[in-house]
């Protein structure tokens, strides 16, 4: 071995420092939300997540009707092609699917009905809300989905502007083990300063339990390689995150 091999900088590439092993939220089954709209563009995402250090992606279309119509079937279809494609192309990934629920009132009259809703983990179920306003079925939704045996995941709590406004209602839903799940591209500040500011407040309170790359396309990618050389990415990473256990 020459010097020149001792005097090599350490590798501090992404891809050598990233330690979550699983990501529980993305947009990567083409063409039916606002995610990765083909194949190809979905395994050159996968590839990515793969040299990054991911072994599983739970990817998560968006589930809103009328703006995306998405079922259970739909989705699982679309995983299996998915799932076959990667197969092709030995990405060594594994490829699982679950959804993001928009909170509203058609996503309380499903929860009411009984029918068995799309879970990833040990149930865990993941939902957004509106970003400006808080939904009035919020507390209730969360509480329906414990009481049925369901593990709320509240969906990149750092972009909502009423939780920013509410330590309160901020602290309640903690208290109601409502598991909040911050989007790693956040650090970057990509939505706003604001939404930088207040997921580096959640950090600091040690309010975050799972996170997320919310990827749906290569410019996500970027954006969680420049996160990751953020200071409160070693932060987040010095959590007691639960990813690597789902």
């Amino acid at each position: 071995m020459s010097i020149l091999s001792f005097l090599k900088p350490k590798d501090t590439s992404p891809a050598s420092v990233l330690p979550i092993k699983t990501d529980i939220h993305s947009h990567l089954i083409p063409a039916i939300d606002d995610g990765v709209q083909s194949i190809e563009e979905s395994l050159t995402v996968l590839r990515e997540m793969e040299a990054l250090g991911y072994e599983k992606v739970i990817t998560t279309p968006h589930s809103m009707p009328g703006t995306y119509d998405n079922s259970p079937e739909n989705i699982y279809a679309g995983l299996e092609v998915m799932r076959e494609a990667i197969k092709k192309e030995g990405i060594n990934i594994q490829l699982e699917a679950a959804t993001e629920y928009y909170l509203d009132e058609s996503f309380v009259e499903l929860i009411d009905s009984g029918a068995p809703l799309m879970t990833f983990g040990n149930k865990h179920v993941l939902f957004e809300t509106p970003f400006m306003n808080m939904p009035p079925q919020l507390k209730e939704v969360t509480f329906k989905l414990s009481l049925k045996g369901y593990k709320p995941v509240f969906a990149h709590p750092e972009r909502y502007l009423y939780l920013m406004q509410s330590e309160y209602l901020l602290d309640e839903l903690i208290d109601r083990n409502v598991i909040l799940q911050l989007n790693i591209i956040a650090l970057t500040g990509c939505y706003s300063k604001p939404v930088q500011k207040f997921a580096e407040k959640l950090i600091d309170m040690k309010a975050v339990k799972l996170v997320g790359t919310d990827c749906h396309n290569m410019g996500h990618i970027d954006l969680l390689k420049e996160a990751v050389k953020t200071k409160y990415f070693k932060k987040l990473m010095d959590l007691d995150l639960l990813n690597n256990s789902l």
